[in-house]
This record gives C-alpha cells, structure tokens and sequence, in this order.
C-alpha cells in the first residue's frame, strides 16, 4: 500500500505510456466480473466478483423494489451509477495530479432513470434499459487555481474516462449461453 501512496500519476503512467507507444497491442486489456453461487440465493440477491484476478472481493446485491426486489443491497443499476463515478472520480484526480491542479474537494454524483415497464413486459413499447443517466461533479480547487487550466482538466477528465464515453457511444455486447440446448443437465 505505501507505494500507491507515495506514487505519482506520472511515476506511474509514464512507463506505461512509453510502453504503449511502442507496443500497441499491449494497451488492450480486459476487464471482468462474474457472478457466483448458482442458484443457492433467492431470485432476488446474489453476489459478483469484480475483477480477473483474485482480489479477494464478492459484492452482494439486490434487485429494485421497482421489479419485485427487496433493495436491500446495490442493485446492479446502482454498480452501473458507481462504476460511472469511480471511473469519473478517478480520472479526474489522476490528470489534476498530472496537470498540478490541487483539489481541496471532490464528489461525483450519478443517477440514472428507467422506466420498468419495459422490463416487467408490461407495455413492449417502452425500452429495455436506462432512458438517461445524470452525472454530477462537485469540485473545487486551490485557491489561485487558473480557471483555464480548471476547464482543460475537465474537457481532459470527460475524454478520458472510459466508462462515460463508453455509455455514450455505446458497445456491442456479446451474449452466449452453455447449457441452454440441454436443459436440466448443465
């Protein structure tokens, strides 16, 4: 842990960067989370594992009161709002180190709406999915802090964080299923 303390985004980036530069194809990575115990849990909660490797964390969750859940636990449309912030939170944090922006504060803060009728089939004209998703940035500098250099930070932190441009130009997502061709036997 004292080395991520100590580290500086540039310690850190730079050698990555020079990598990348020359080896390009060792910029693609691939991010994962899974979802584990079968069907040990009722319809309403389970738990996922973050991350490719083992980092020794499972989340619970729960689904929406909107969809006959309980809400006792993050529902996986309040993990899509975290990743959303995190990402956001953290890119803007790793290039005001980079740009010697200080920032005395810093909250991100996202919601996203649906309407359920989709979901639930109750009216097949409403989409499945979120019809839109507010993002929020409360930060503040140090004093003395050039207004430029604030707005280039920002333009920087909203083209540079994956998970935000992601969702707005969306992904094809693939989806196949083993075991749905022999049913009661997987």
């Amino acid at each position: 842990m004292t080395e991520q303390k100590t580290s500086s985004v540039r310690d850190r980036q730079d050698p990555l960067r020079e990598r990348y530069e020359n080896a390009p194809d060792e910029a693609a990575i691939t991010d994962r989370a899974r979802t584990t115990g079968g069907t040990d849990t009722d319809a309403f909660h389970g738990h996922v594992v973050p991350g490719s490797e083992d980092h020794g964390v499972t989340w619970s969750f729960g689904i929406h009161r909107a969809v006959g859940g309980h809400h006792d636990a993050p529902n996986p449309g309040d993990v899509l709002c975290a990743a959303l912030g995190v990402c956001l939170d953290s890119t803007i944090r790793m290039i005001a180190e980079r740009l010697g922006v200080k920032l005395t504060s810093l909250e991100v803060d996202v919601t996203a709406d649906v309407d359920v009728r989709g979901t639930l089939l109750v009216d097949r004209t409403v989409p499945v999915g979120f019809q839109g998703m507010q993002c929020h940035v409360d930060i503040d500098a140090a004093e003395g802090t050039d207004p430029k250099l604030m707005k280039k930070l920002l333009a920087a932190a909203e083209h540079s964080c994956v998970v935000l441009q992601t969702l707005r130009s969306g992904v094809p997502v693939e989806t196949t299923f083993d075991g749905a061709d022999n049913p009661g036997t997987g």
